[in-house]
């Protein structure tokens, strides 16, 4: 590991560099936490190896007049022994000369919006995070990295950082990592070597308030937010802990929830902050009403099914190919010598149908209708050939969607096909529009066809099948092919495999933190 100090020799040392570049900001005093950081943005991603850089600066405007600047702990060469041992490529302590060559009142700021500062830590602390946004911004200049990583305990922060990355268009991902905490349960902070014994004992009340507040919230989630936030304030100043905030906002927005309602659905933080003595400590829990659900659609042939299974493997989703599951109709259509497009007759075939998704040895979804094993059989040209067909009939899209909407109910899963994020799963977390040219993909069913022993027809009559299996998609009444309105495009010609699973991962890493669905 490197370590260097001034502007001038780290872009030299950024000049020499092919490797992507991943950055890890602190302020020194490394502790746990920060070394968690530091071997997650020293992971390969999509076959690249990367380089990791820590930067160690105690930004001065960040601190109001009244905070802790001049005893915050510095302590270089500790920092440099953690940082080297989780993996960094280049350690970085620029001074604040050389990061405010002007001085303080010369530097251009960065305001985050009002919305985001009004609650939480950013109204006890005015100017807090313009402090913080100002110095992130002009370090991601200088470092130029490819992804940044934060931890998921200072909340508010990855919020902001995250907002102002997406507002001026900054070319790296954001990635989070789960608070980590200390054996006894207090979360890892640079602050926590300023509580003498006592008061450490007296400080786990914050993580045990936060936790309890939880447990009642599962036990009866409909219990109204002022509840919940009394609860928390009481079991606090009962441990004598000088409470500064304790409140329920929407975890993205940070919108403050109407304190006379009950906790709705989706990502909520229960968030608070106290002192301890002198020392100021934050925490926060994560509520969400169910697992997480991930929404992918697409047209004919964009590769749905290869990158929606490896990247449930990849975080531990249950994979539903519903598209398997209209193929699996489609072949007993065919079985039983029925005119696909005939509403009647198809339906009658509906009443006693048993259609079973389970998952094989090798990760492929297995696929049995009325005891017979399809999963070889469903991918067919002759299916193919019909399977819009009988898609678009109502009564196999209600009889399916209804299906497949029990089998969401508690969530954990990623779903593939054509209507699941907008008529299976609308409220999905993750909506994702996963699609390709017509010839990218026609190139790709070639392949599969070649793998699988069936006979290639020439690209341009598979073209033409594909552009035909979209228009029927895209204009049958019930449920078409559409991308939800709320739904990220992503267009996966010359992507890798590789490379599209981990633009999944991040897209959803973005909705659903690491403390509510960890990686496995």
């Amino acid at each position: 590991m490197e370590c260097l100090q001034s502007l001038a020799a780290l872009r030299a040392w950024r000049c020499r560099q092919s490797r992507p570049v991943h950055f890890v900001p602190t302020m020194g005093a490394l502790h746990d936490g920060h070394a968690q950081l530091i071997r997650r943005a020293a992971r390969p991603l999509a076959d690249a190896e990367p380089l990791v850089v820590v930067s160690v600066y105690v930004n001065p405007l960040q601190f109001g007049p009244a905070e802790d600047f001049e005893r915050y702990p510095r302590s270089l060469e500790a920092d440099q022994a953690v940082a080297a041992a989780a993996g960094a490529a280049l350690f970085w302590a620029p001074s604040v000369a050389e990061m405010q060559p002007g001085g303080s009142e010369e530097i251009t700021r960065l305001s985050p919006p009002a919305s985001l500062q009004a609650v939480l830590c950013g109204r006890s602390r005015p100017g807090h995070f313009d402090g913080v946004a100002t110095v992130v911004a002009r370090l991601l200049a200088l470092v130029r990295p490819q992804r940044l990583f934060l931890g998921e305990k200072d909340w508010q922060q990855l919020v902001i950082l995250r907002r102002l990355v997406n507002d001026l268009g900054l070319p790296l991902v954001v990635e989070s990592v789960a608070t980590v905490r200390e054996a006894d349960g207090l979360a890892c902070s640079s602050r926590n070597r300023y509580l003498t014994a006592a008061e450490r004992r007296q400080a786990l009340s914050l993580p045990q308030a936060l936790a309890e507040a939880r447990r009642r919230w599962l036990l009866e989630p409909r219990r109204p937010v002022h509840e919940l936030v009394s609860g928390v304030q009481g079991q606090l100043q009962g441990a004598g802990l000088v409470v500064d905030y304790v409140e329920l906002v929407w975890a993205h927005s940070l919108v403050p929830l109407p304190p006379a309602e009950p906790l709705p659905a989706g990502l909520i933080l229960l968030a608070a902050a106290v002192h301890c003595g002198a020392t100021r400590l934050i925490d926060h829990t994560l509520l969400m009403s169910r697992s997480p659900i991930v929404a992918i659609d697409g047209p004919a042939g964009a590769g749905k099914s290869t990158v929606t299974r490896a990247f449930a493997r990849r975080l531990g989703l249950i994979y539903l190919d519903t598209g398997a599951m209209y193929r699996a109709v489609t072949w007993w259509v065919q079985r039983h010598g029925v005119a696909p497009d005939d509403p009647d007759a198809v339906g009658s075939l509906l009443a006693d149908l048993d259609l079973q998704l389970s998952a094989g040895r090798d990760g492929e979804q297995l696929v049995r209708i009325n005891g017979h094993d399809v999963t070889t059989a469903i991918r067919s040209p002759e299916v193919t050939a019909q399977v819009s067909l009988v898609a678009a009939l109502g009564c196999v899209r209600e009889a399916l969607t209804a299906q497949q909407q029990a089998m969401g109910r508690r969530g954990g899963l990623v779903a593939e096909g054509r209507d699941i994020g907008t008529a299976v799963f609308p409220d999905a977390e993750l909506k994702v529009f996963l699609t390709a040219t017509t010839a990218e993909r026609a190139r790709r069913r070639a392949l599969d066809l070649e793998q699988r022993g069936f006979a290639v027809p020439p690209l341009s009559e598979l073209e033409h099948q594909i552009a035909e299996r979209d228009r029927l998609d895209s204009s049958r009444e019930v449920a078409p092919l559409r991308m939800a309105a709320d739904a990220e495009e992503l267009v996966t010609d010359g992507m890798t495999i590789a490379s599209v699973i981990q633009a999944l991962v991040d897209l959803f890493r973005q909705r659903v933190p690491e403390e509510v669905w960890p990686s496995p």
